[in-house]
């Protein structure tokens, strides 16, 4: 690539614009911070240069500069409508340069939160996958069985996990033990469903292949029909991963004293929208960062389809 594609770019115009912006004057009541604003532009454009530099293909740097582009363009929006010209009431939208300043005040109580969440994800996550995938192979093996369950499941995971909330607290010691259900719930119907489903559909000159080399049930199940499922399974595993956020927030709000949904309740509770916009902000950022992981999980495993 030429180094006007590398290190001329819209995204590049965007940046100018946005510090440019900063130093417009300020109409809100308390300090808007935009040095805090500038700061953060200048880190993200250090990154702009640093991939620019060592991404080669043209279609992935093309990425990471429409990402940071629309982040530019959102802070600009930002900007303009709360500190600089006030067409949003400043107790409800406090200006980018406020929320970035709260980050560093709440740093701490932030990370421990992100921790309590990620942690009860992780517990009831992996519990449902651990149970849902080897019980889907073996109910999908059975072509009889694995269509009458997945009419079970439709219905079960029709009912949402949230309504058990009152039960999993008459029943289990702690919240946490509480959100932890609420998550398995969350994943273990969509896992199971794509694992039936994945092995009620591999080709049957798969299975016939198999025969014919005589293997054993056990290896045709875990070597031959576990990996050609892998991609409905997978489905399934991404529909468990979004619902399971939307519910740990929401189970969070209800009843808990830590993790983000509590951070964003517990502060909205008390008109404090800087922290709660900070907190939707850092939810978002964590759901994405977890979503990007595991979609590289998926593109590993699933290599062998390229």
């Amino acid at each position: 690539m030429s180094f006007r594609k590398r290190y001329v770019r819209l995204t590049n115009l965007l940046f100018l614009v946005l510090v440019a912006a900063q130093f417009l004057p300020d109409r809100t009541a308390k300090p808007a911070e935009c040095a805090n604003v500038i700061w953060f532009a200048v880190g993200l454009e250090i990154f702009v240069i640093i991939a620019s530099t060592l991404i080669k293909k043209e279609q992935g740097l093309s990425l990471v500069l429409d990402i940071v582009g629309f982040v530019y363009a959102l802070l600009l929006l930002w900007t303009l409508a709360s500190a600089k010209f006030m067409w949003l009431k400043e107790s409800l939208f406090p200006p980018p340069g406020r929320v970035f300043a709260q980050f560093f005040i709440d740093f701490t109580q932030i990370m421990t939160n992100i921790r309590s969440s990620i942690s009860i994800i992780v517990q009831g996550y992996l519990l449902a996958a651990v149970i849902a995938v080897p019980l889907g192979l073996f109910l999908g093996w059975n072509a009889r069985v694995g269509n009458a369950a997945t009419y079970i499941s439709k219905f079960l995971s029709a009912i949402p996990p949230i309504v058990y909330i009152p039960y999993g607290i008459a029943l289990l010691p702690t919240f946490r033990s509480v959100s932890v259900m609420v998550i398995f719930l969350a994943t273990f119907w969509p896992v199971l469903a794509g694992t039936m489903s994945g092995v009620l559909n591999v080709e049957q000159k798969i299975i016939d292949s198999a025969k014919v080399l005589n293997v054993n049930p056990i290896t045709m199940l875990f070597s031959v029909i576990l990996p050609a499922s892998l991609p409905q399974i997978f489905i399934g595993c991404n529909q468990g991963l979004t619902v399971s956020f939307v519910l740990l927030t929401s189970a969070e709000m209800i009843g808990a004293r830590d993790g983000l949904g509590y951070y964003v309740k517990n502060y909205s509770d008390f008109g404090d929208y800087t922290r709660t916009i900070l907190g939707i902000i850092i939810i978002g950022i964590v759901v994405v960062a977890i979503s990007f992981l595991f979609n590289k999980l998926q593109h590993y495993l699933l290599r062998w389809k390229k």
